[in-house]
């Protein structure tokens, strides 16, 4: 694909906004970015393009797309298809993609993209380090770390690319075929943006949209929605499962992590060597080591990883122990399942703190996994009420809302006792009150590093 002297529209500047001016910078094309915040919004953003010819217009979306003779639109993840500057492009026959998608396109390089409702950024770092430690020249990028197109264009052609990928990603994908696919799971989650759950699960399936015989979708087999997935995939289908012996595939077996190739089965290493905790990570194990195995990567290396791999951050982080009580954060969990996961992981007693936007998520099944565990629910922001009114019409009672995160830490450590687990999985996005669910998590941390000084 020839971008030199295209006149290129980037919708949306943020982490992956700035990867792709500058990687079209460099390809020699023509930059316009529009960006609805105000300038001094962008400013961290806008500086970091100081050194690049850029025409911006900000405030708002509308831009003359005749005037600036536009060629393409790359749009960030976060922006919705609906505007009607999208709307206007399609009209006219612009074309309308995600940087995932022109990554593609442009590269000759072998793509693993990684896709799921929870667990994508722990198992695509995860198969990072699993690839590192084979010594395979590879970067983890996405949905994570800095944007792809940057990465793209500073990288050597042997380069592998394990791409974590989102819903809101997926969906402006054309021709994307990643060499490996992952789906981990899908449950119910941004049905707002989405309109349906059939409209998200559609999203989802463009990762594997693509393959053939000569590539691999690899399928959480105790999920029964991929299961009966698989169907509609014409490349090489590899299952995982935690609960089931498979013909052929990764699964658990008497406590092990086994590999079936149809002929033989190898063991790759005990559960209980695996360093980070709970069943929704042994799931996201099981998802990396399928990756590794269909990739050629040696199981003794794989296996040597997972001992070693510590997690993410604001995934089920450990954080302190303040006078016999760990705080743990796990400001990822952005959806109820993954915060049930999260509950799941947790000894009891828990003292939990969840509450953000609203997604339009139910939050029944998330009060039902509770199960004798959560001792306290503490509420904060737009969804406290509606995860309230839940819990009470459910029979539990012992709630309380508060305004923030410090006083959610105060609050915690004033109602645990001495072996209690104070958990931050909010069951929700951040938006409401934080430009990300990293800044959520820091947050969190802060507030109970103060309060382990108060406490010393």
């Amino acid at each position: 694909m020839e971008l030199k002297h295209k006149n290129i529209l980037i919708l949306g500047l943020g982490i992956s906004g700035v990867s792709t001016a500058k990687a079209l910078n460099k390809l020699n094309a023509n930059i316009v970015i529009s960006d609805k915040k105000k300038k001094d919004e962008l400013k961290q953003y806008i500086d970091e393009l100081r050194d690049i010819k850029v025409k911006y217009v900000l405030g708002t979306n509308d831009v003359d797309l005749d005037n600036d003779n536009i060629d393409l639109i790359i749009k960030s993840p976060g922006i919705p298809l609906n505007l009607p500057i999208i709307n206007e492009a399609v009209e006219r026959g612009i074309e309308v993609i995600t940087d995932i998608e022109l990554a593609y396109r442009i590269s000759s390089n072998q793509f693993i993209a990684i896709t799921g409702t929870n667990g994508k950024t722990t198992t695509t770092t995860l198969v990072g380090e699993i690839f590192k430690k084979a010594n395979r020249a590879c970067h983890v990028t996405g949905n994570v770390g800095v944007g792809i197109l940057w990465e793209l264009v500073n990288s050597n052609e042997g380069d592998i690319f394990i791409v974590e990928v989102s819903s809101f990603q997926l969906e402006s994908t054309k021709y994307f075929k990643p060499k490996a696919s992952v789906v981990i799971n899908i449950t119910p989650d941004h049905l707002k943006w989405h309109g349906s759950f059939e409209n998200y699960i559609n999203a989802k399936k463009k990762i594997f949209a693509n393959q053939n015989k000569d590539d691999y979708t690899i399928l959480n087999y105790d999920d029964k929605l991929l299961r009966k997935m698989s169907n509609e995939v014409c490349s090489n289908v590899i299952f995982f499962s935690q609960y089931s012996e498979l013909e052929k595939g990764v699964y658990v077996k008497d406590d092990n992590i086994v590999v079936n190739d149809g002929k033989r089965i190898e063991p790759v290493i005990s559960c209980s060597e695996i360093k980070i905790p709970g069943r929704h990570n042994l799931e996201n194990a099981l998802a990396a080591v399928s990756v590794g195995w269909v990739m050629g990567v040696e199981l003794k290396t794989i296996a040597n990883t997972l001992r070693e791999f510590e997690g993410v951050e604001h995934r089920l982080e450990f954080v302190d122990e303040v006078n016999g009580v760990s705080f743990y954060n796990d400001s990822k969990a952005t959806n109820p399942d993954a915060a049930i996961k999260a509950i799941e992981a947790i000894e009891s007693p828990i003292i939990l703190i969840a509450g953000g936007l609203d997604k339009g998520n139910e939050f029944d099944e998330f009060i039902n996994n509770f199960n004798n565990k959560v001792k306290e629910l503490i509420l904060l922001g737009e969804t406290a009420i509606k995860i309230k009114d839940t819990a009470i019409k459910l029979g539990f009672k012992n709630i309380h809302i508060v305004e923030n995160m410090k006083k959610a830490v105060e609050k915690s450590y004033e109602l645990a006792k001495r072996g209690d687990n104070v958990l931050l999985s909010p069951a929700c996005a951040s938006w409401d009150m934080y430009k990300s669910f990293e800044e959520r998590g820091k947050d969190f941390k802060i507030a109970v590093n103060n309060l382990r000084r108060l406490n010393e």
